[in-house]
């Protein structure tokens, strides 16, 4: 508990010094849970220390259908040359109990990309490109297993991959690019 008391002082001391014109509330994680299943559009953003962030992102992938679609960012400060370090990766961990059967969905590690794309190269057309397609995949109903989608859909990793190209082509010719 001293350690949650330590982090609440620090995160409200770095808010009245540098972000006052940011909301900032604060939970305990049990409570943070909760709410995240009544109403998670209260949260833009979740600030948490390892292991109740671990927590708290495995429920909220629920919320999608599965850990295999939410991507991550552990982004560092922007320099002065307007870009930054970071870490993208999906979600979900390496799933070794499924390698190799074609069954992983790929949306988490495509939209990590995207994500990269947005937010270290500032390639924002890009990146809303392949959210978009993705999007447009999942709104033709094509799922992976962990989706539990009509089986006549269902999809390998392969085949879901080369859904969203072929649908960021379909909208790149659409838009010019």
């Amino acid at each position: 508990m001293e350690a949650g008391q330590l982090w609440r002082e620090e995160v409200q001391t770095l808010h009245d010094k540098e972000y006052k014109d940011v909301e900032l509330s604060h939970m305990l994680a049990d409570n943070c849970s909760m709410q995240l299943l009544r109403n998670p559009k209260q949260f833009d953003v979740i600030v948490t220390d390892n292991l109740f962030g671990d927590i708290l992102s495995d429920e909220a992938s629920m919320l999608t259908g599965s850990l295999g679609m939410l991507p991550s960012a552990s982004l560092g400060e922007i320099d002065q040359n307007n870009s930054r370090k970071a870490l993208y990766e999906p979600v979900h961990g390496s799933a070794p109990d499924i390698a190799g059967q074609g069954i992983a969905n790929p949306i988490a590690s495509i939209l990590s990309f995207a994500m990269c794309l947005k937010y270290s190269f500032n390639m924002d057309k890009a990146a809303d490109l392949i959210s978009t397609a993705v999007n447009k995949v999942l709104e033709n109903g094509f799922k992976t297993k962990d989706l539990l989608g009509d089986e006549n859909k269902n999809l390998t990793t392969q085949e879901m991959g080369d859904e969203i190209v072929k649908q960021i082509s379909d909208l790149g010719a659409d838009n010019g690019s």
